[in-house]
């Protein structure tokens, strides 16, 4: 079966981001290695780097991966934006790396200039240089599905398949799929018969074996709205069935399916472990859809 897990905070170091998975009984986890809204973030410290290390070790959580700033954008033709993004990339390739993760879950970027093709050209290329820069590492680069909101590109499954071509289907690429992405960006998994196309169109396009992540959101906005905004499990237009689904395909066995979903307006301190609500009521839809 699919590991379910959240997306959860490193306040106050994270190692801290463990604790809190466990006691929101997390079987897989999300986290930020940095402030995800600055270009750049303080070093993480060796005593931070093995607690945390040791703590997964201990809890059996897995896989883990972090989500890239999402400052970066990896398609722009802007020269000091695209400089600064790969920059930026490459440091959440290290922290990564670091921290023993599995890999670091991107969006592809949105287009600047020219085509949509020439961003996934672009994309590739940022990509390629953070391989060349780092070429014995064994972290993963997790593109991720979106939704499509303006220029925005990686909404359609060519367009990931496009930037794995462009980079020779290279093994440390992959993919993850957010559900709400799939139905704002006009993939419709709600029926029986548009699940079955939707993911028999990724498998021919992309690929199955790609699939490393679902990210498990409900949707606010309908099919083909291609507006990303995230609903508690059940809650939103897609309902609990897509996520049954998802949770009993035995092509998915093992994947992590995380939430990213609205937390509570309870603030996390630093040096507290505490449960949000909101947290444990996906999470608990989740599972009881699993055993359903």
């Amino acid at each position: 079966m699919l590991r379910i897990g959240a997306h959860m905070s490193i306040a106050g170091g994270v190692s801290k981001a463990v604790d809190r998975a466990v006691a929101h009984g997390c079987e897989a986890l999300q986290i930020f290695t940095k402030n995800a809204s600055r270009w750049r973030g303080k070093p993480l410290e060796p005593a931070e780097v093995n607690a945390f290390r040791r703590r997964i070790e201990e809890t059996g959580i897995r896989p883990v991966v972090s989500h890239a700033s999402y400052l970066i954008n990896l398609a722009t033709t802007f020269p000091a934006l695209r400089e600064q993004s790969i920059a930026a990339f490459v440091d959440e390739l290290d922290r990564a790396d670091a921290l023993g993760l599995l890999g670091v879950v991107v969006h592809p970027g949105t287009c600047t200039a020219g085509s949509d093709e020439d961003a996934l050209r672009l994309i590739a290329d940022a990509i390629r240089q953070a391989f060349k820069a780092r070429p014995r590492r064994p972290t993963m680069v997790i593109l991720e599905h979106t939704a499509g909101q303006g220029r925005t590109v990686g909404h359609r499954f060519e367009h990931l398949a496009a930037i794995i071509g462009h980079l020779r289907g290279a093994a440390r690429v992959g993919v993850c799929l957010d559900t709400c992405h799939l139905i704002a960006s006009g993939y419709d998994i709600t029926t029986e018969r548009g699940y079955r196309e939707t993911f028999a169109a990724f498998g021919r396009l992309v690929g199955l074996d790609r699939l490393k992540v679902f990210h498990a959101n409900d949707s606010k906005k309908p099919c083909g709205s291609r507006v990303d905004r995230h609903e508690h499990i059940g809650r939103g237009c897609l309902g609990e069935e897509p996520f049954r689904r998802i949770l009993h395909d035995r092509r998915f066995a093992g994947l992590p399916m995380l939430i990213e979903t609205e937390k509570s307006e309870r603030t996390t301190k630093p040096g507290t472990i505490e449960t949000d609500p909101y947290d444990v009521q996906n999470l608990a839809t989740l599972r009881r859809l699993r055993g359903s």
